[in-house]
């Protein structure tokens, strides 16, 4: 997709620093974002993760086959693109160590409209793990740990920072509820996942996305082979998706067939096909937790723009 001729609106950089100056959330919100960052590799590393360096650009990330312009450099007469995320990187990673994690800056040049839904930003980072041999449940259960060790310790550390924002911010209670997106279709409309998040007082998982819906590595579910072994985490009280992940595809007859169900093109990925048609890949699970987004659900933020510095919100271009 080529970028449209359209110029899009400029943050006075003076302007901006004046901001952060005045407007003292954004000194609070980045303690609460350092004590995330702090207690989820805490927590990892007690759990026998290894961390390892994020993938800045490649010759494969996430297609996302949705509404995003591409970004790519040129170099030495290759293409490079600029992830969207490690997907690619973390199913070879598992080879090396099987509990992976980084935290993987992500480029997705989202369009202008974007910037009104609160929780998207063009440069943003997220948690990136992976687990040899896990299977869906393994992942939602550790990311059921995760967050309510890092949300309980940050009520005990900085409780009277997160009250003066968020002051409803409770520790959600094992085992989170779930709903399929079928039975949530058929509940609350196409609209469910707004809905949910609205209605809900604790975090909810959405299961069992169509397979249409999704990409070519999330694994197709044996049993309902219209839906994926996959998951999304949605916030409650309006703070939307904030986790994504699932089981992944590794055998190589069933990625060729996922990648032409997608309309992708083959030659796009052809040094990931070589690994898998060697045989290397392995049966794996993960996912990636949005760090702004966290923050914002923590802090009970309006925007994600208010949870970093020098945030690139969609449509607009600044320091």
């Amino acid at each position: 997709m080529e970028l449209v001729k359209k110029e899009g609106r400029k943050v006075d950089s003076v302007e901006l620093v004046e901001k952060y100056l005045k407007d003292e959330s954004y000194k609070d919100a980045l303690i609460i974002q350092s004590g995330i960052i702090g207690l989820s590799r805490q927590f990892l590393h007690n759990e026998g993760f290894v961390e390892y360096l994020p993938v800045i650009v490649s010759t494969i990330t996430d297609p996302l086959n949705r509404d995003v312009f591409e970004a790519q450099i040129d170099y030495y007469g290759h293409k490079y693109y600029i992830t969207k995320s490690m997907i690619v990187q973390k199913q070879v990673g598992i080879l090396v160590h099987d509990k992976i994690f980084s935290f993987s800056p992500n480029l997705r040049l989202e369009r202008e409209e974007k910037a009104q839904s609160g929780r998207h930003l063009i440069d943003f980072v997220q948690l990136d793990l992976e687990v040899k041999n896990a299977k869906r449940e393994d992942i939602m259960s550790l990311m059921e740990d995760l967050i309510i060790f890092v949300i309980n310790n940050l009520l005990q550390g900085h409780s009277e920072l997160i009250k003066k924002y968020h002051p409803g911010l409770i520790v959600p209670k094992k085992p989170f509820n779930r709903i399929s997106v079928k039975e949530a279709k058929k509940r609350f409309g196409d609209d469910y996942e707004k809905i949910i998040s609205e209605k809900s007082t604790e975090p909810v998982w959405l299961i069992d996305m169509p397979i249409e819906e999704r990409e070519f590595y999330d694994k197709q579910n044996p049993l309902e082979p219209d839906t994926l072994l996959d998951f999304d985490l949605i916030y409650p009280e309006g703070f939307g998706e904030g986790i994504s992940g699932g089981e992944r595809e590794y055998e190589y007859d069933q990625i060729v067939k996922r990648i032409k169900l997608k309309g992708n093109n083959l030659d796009s990925y052809e040094d990931y096909l070589k690994i898998a048609r060697k045989g290397y890949l392995r049966p794996s699970a993960g996912c990636g937790i949005g760090i702004e987004r966290f923050t914002r659900y923590i802090m009970g933020l309006e925007h994600v723009e208010k949870t970093r510095l020098f945030a690139k919100v969609p449509g607009q271009f600044s320091i």
